[in-house]
């Protein structure tokens, strides 16, 4: 007969810390005790290889120190890093994470809110396309770039602004006519003043503009309007600023298979800031998001780190303007 093998309890850790049950327990739970105490409490629990069951304490607590985090794909460079940063900035504070991946679909965000409101984890962090959005009740709950109108924190970076320097990048750089576009959900969101940002700065300084707005999912259809302007020669811009990094770097593969040279011919900016894997260069010149600074002004507002019961709603962070290839101000290739 094989030797029957036991786990660890709490109070075989008691009984080696010698201290009572009741102070490894709050030690387990990250209650308060004094810190020669929980040295030895944890010194007692890595020596006899205890490990804290995190579920079990949660069915007790209602609290399993698991936050959820629902991206519409982590295939884009954007939401991987996005994804990361929370992370990591979860990680921090000792919690774990939970990831749905909705592909924009309602349901999935439903369930993800369903399983939290289950107690299966403390809290949701979500870039959300859920145009049916309800109230979530008492649930902690902090969006990226989608405001609820107060009833739900929301953290952005500054698009308008961006918009608006972008826009006047181009117009710095020698540019005269310019032309936005946009891929994107039909459903409202702070991304949606990429566009009011540059359209507000050509109308103020007088620049010829045009706008292209396209509703996903249209891939196919993207570029038709601006291939057919090329073939009828009315393609006359030389200042191109895409809503993503994305649409700019394939924006420019069109133009240079119909001959058109970047930057030389047409300058182009994008949004985002995503870098190249190898190089870790930008993939092109591109509005940069404060990436880092954004995952973990979520996870504070989340779990109220600040401690701040009048937070903004809304929680706009600084971007910037970065060369990377499709503007004249570049060192590439240089």
């Amino acid at each position: 007969m094989a030797k029957k093998t036991n786990q660890p309890t709490m109070k075989d850790v008691a009984a080696e810390a010698n201290v009572a049950l009741g102070t490894v327990s709050k030690v387990f739970n990250r209650i308060p005790v004094g810190e020669s105490y929980r040295i030895r409490v944890e010194a007692a629990a890595e020596k006899l290889g205890y490990k804290v069951n995190n579920y079990a304490r949660g069915m007790r607590t209602n609290k399993t120190n698991t936050i959820a985090i629902i991206m519409p794909m982590i295939d884009h460079p954007f939401f991987a890093r996005l994804t990361e940063c929370i992370i990591r900035e979860l990680q921090l504070h000792d919690y774990k994470s939970l990831i749905a991946v909705t592909d924009q679909e309602q349901q999935t965000e439903i369930n993800c809110i369903n399983m939290v409101s289950q107690h299966k984890a403390d809290g949701i962090i979500a870039l959300t396309y859920n145009p049916n959005f309800e109230e979530i009740g008492d649930i902690p709950f902090v969006c990226i770039d989608r405001s609820f109108g107060g009833t739900v924190p929301c953290v952005s970076s500054d698009n308008f602004s961006g918009g608006q320097t972008a826009a006047g990048k181009l117009a710095e750089l020698g540019c005269r006519k310019l032309m936005f576009m946009r891929t994107g959900s039909a459903v409202p969101s702070e991304t949606d003043k990429r566009g009011a940002g540059f359209e507000s700065y050509c109308i103020s300084h007088q620049i010829p503009y045009k706008i292209l707005n396209y509703i996903e999912p249209h891939p196919e259809d993207y570029f038709a309007d601006v291939i057919k302007m090329i073939d009828e020669g009315q393609f006359d811009f030389d200042g191109i600023f895409c809503s993503t990094d994305r649409v700019a770097v394939q924006f420019k593969n069109v133009l240079e298979k119909k001959g058109f040279r970047v930057p030389d011919d047409v300058q182009i900016i994008g949004f985002d800031g995503i870098r190249d894997f190898f190089s870790d260069g930008y993939v092109c010149s591109t509005i940069v998001q404060p990436i880092d600074q954004m995952a973990k002004t979520a996870v504070r507002t989340l779990l109220n780190l600040d401690k701040n019961d009048n937070q903004p709603s809304l929680v706009c962070l600084p971007v910037r303007y970065e060369p990377g290839g499709t503007t004249k101000d570049s060192d590439y290739g240089k």
